[in-house]
């Protein structure tokens, strides 16, 4: 049986980040703040975090938003990793089985999320 569509009740993008490209992150930040104000900037995350394995923030966002701020990503993300995933409730599917990566994929550590 298929999913529907409607399950997704929120998008999240995590914006990945190391010394060397935090500019590239803040310049982006930047970009998503004035270009989709309805989006939620969460905060900066200096140090690993939960299953992320590099620094990095989130960006939360409705559905409406995904048909242009998922390519507003593509186009503007100066080469750094970003994985975008559904909200469903059910965390772990949706960081690992349901999610997109632009640029780098990186290894998550899925024994911190819950089914």
């Amino acid at each position: 049986m298929f999913a529907p569509p409607d399950a997704i009740t929120g998008w999240h993008a995590h914006v990945y980040f190391d010394a060397g490209s935090r500019d590239a992150a803040a310049r982006l930040r930047e970009g998503i703040a004035q270009a989709f104000p309805d989006a939620v900037l969460g905060r900066w995350h200096d140090k690993p975090v939960g299953p992320h394995p590099q620094a990095m923030y989130q960006v939360a966002f409705a559905p409406a938003l995904f048909p242009t701020l998922v390519p507003f990503l593509a186009l503007n993300r100066e080469g750094l990793a970003v994985l975008v995933h559904p909200e469903t409730g059910r965390q772990k599917a949706d960081h690992l089985h349901h999610a997109m990566w632009m640029g780098a994929v990186l290894a998550l550590d899925a024994s911190v999320l819950p089914e």
